[in-house]
């Protein structure tokens, strides 16, 4: 059974909430996340609040819906938006799709119509995007509670695993003040992701790849920022505007987050497809992974896009398999074991991928690449040219 849409309600001011209420869906394929008064309130929960479609509800001809329309719209092209109009649609209909609306509905209207304009507003925007290849790459949000578990490592292993097999991958930092994904794949890049904030005009695929590093294993990287006090440059709206144009050119997209839920972080879960988080065998750890797991489910982030990755797992520290499914509530997907390679690879800026592919690190990244291969039905590798293989 596939997943509920989930849904934000949108409902502008004068709009009788006794109309709203009768028309929203309440069955198993809609989960309403949210009824919001207030179009400019409603802007500001969309960006705290996960949602896989936008429905405005407004009276007649609305400025402030067409302004939140269009911003929604831009902020995320994935992500559909459907009007429900309680007063005369007359004149309003050809704004409301210039701005880029994918339906409008006439109330009162019954709960089971709207559910399906919903549901074929989502589908019909899927399948746009399958043709256009725009915004459908899997986009994996390495989490971690506290610092130290182990995140960019997996980001890195899992990046370099993943373009070995001839996928077009994508990395950013998104450790803005102290990011180490660069020097953990050995890259003395020459521009940031703060160069790429600093640079105006519009932002597209092209322009880019200007600012991306290549690793010699073929992913590309937007580092973070060489200085703490460039972090300030980056803004929620600008990430999301850079992961809708990674998703267009790349197979994969793997975003290294920093320690805990910050907005950036949220933002990048919001706009993901699937949540990595990373844990390590020790009781702090596994108590921090506990909470973020727990975080996730409340804000509405479904469990079967989550995978668990557990470092060191094999650490004689009093703590067995058993203790750590108690204590988190799952079991981990993936095991990673200690290898006194790691940090030498590390050092070298090597991933265990490469410089230790037989090692059994290197096995469980590839087993976590491999996971995301399955999941997504082995997406088609895009190449450009030839690439140079990484030396081995």
């Amino acid at each position: 059974m596939s997943a509920p849409i989930k849904v934000l309600v949108a409902v502008d001011d004068g709009v009788e909430s006794d109309i709203v209420q009768a028309a929203l869906p309440n069955n198993n394929g809609v989960q309403i996340v949210g009824v919001v008064d207030g179009l400019e309130e409603s802007w500001t929960t969309l960006q705290e609040v996960p949602a896989d479609l936008l429905a405005v509800v407004c009276g007649d001809y609305s400025d402030r819906a067409i302004y939140l329309i269009d911003g929604a719209v831009k902020q995320r092209p994935d992500r559909p938006v459907v009007v429900l109009s309680a007063g005369s649609p007359n004149g309003f209909v050809k704004r409301v799709f210039e701005v880029g609306a994918d339906d409008i509905v006439s109330l009162p209207e019954s709960p089971e119509h709207v559910a399906f304009t919903f549901e074929k507003a989502v589908v019909r925007k899927q399948g746009a995007a399958s043709g256009t290849g725009v915004a459908l790459a899997p986009m994996i949000c390495i989490l971690g509670p506290k610092g130290g578990t182990g995140k960019t490592l997996t980001a890195c292993n899992l990046g370099v695993a993943l373009a070995a097999e001839g996928h077009r991958v994508a990395i950013v930092d998104l450790d803005l003040q102290f990011g180490d994904v660069a020097l953990s794949l050995g890259l003395t890049p020459e521009k940031t992701i703060h160069d790429l904030a600093s640079s105006g005009g519009s932002l597209d695929g092209e322009k880019l790849a200007g600012y991306l590093a290549e690793h010699p294993s073929g992913a590309h990287v937007l580092v973070a920022p060489t200085r703490p006090d460039h972090a300030g440059a980056i803004t929620t709206e600008f990430l999301r505007e850079v992961y809708a144009a990674l998703r267009a050119t790349h197979d994969y997209l793997i975003v290294d987050t920093p320690p805990g839920f910050t907005p950036e972080v949220i933002a990048s879960i919001d706009s993901s497809s699937h949540v990595c988080v990373v844990g390590m065998l020790d009781s702090l750890s596994l108590k921090n992974t506990k909470l973020g797991l727990e975080t996730l489910e409340l804000m509405g982030y479904d469990r079967e896009r989550t995978r668990l990755v557990l470092n060191r797992a094999d650490s004689r520290v009093g703590i067995s398999r058993d203790d750590v499914v108690a204590i988190v509530g799952r079991k981990p997907d993936v095991f990673v074991p200690s290898d006194r390679d790691i940090p030498r690879s590390v050092n070298e800026g090597k991933p265990i991928v490469l410089a230790g592919k037989r090692s059994d690190a290197a096995k469980a990244y590839r087993q976590l690449a491999s996971m995301y291969e399955t999941r997504e039905g082995t997406p088609a590798k895009r190449r450009f040219g030839r690439r140079k293989k990484a030396d081995v």
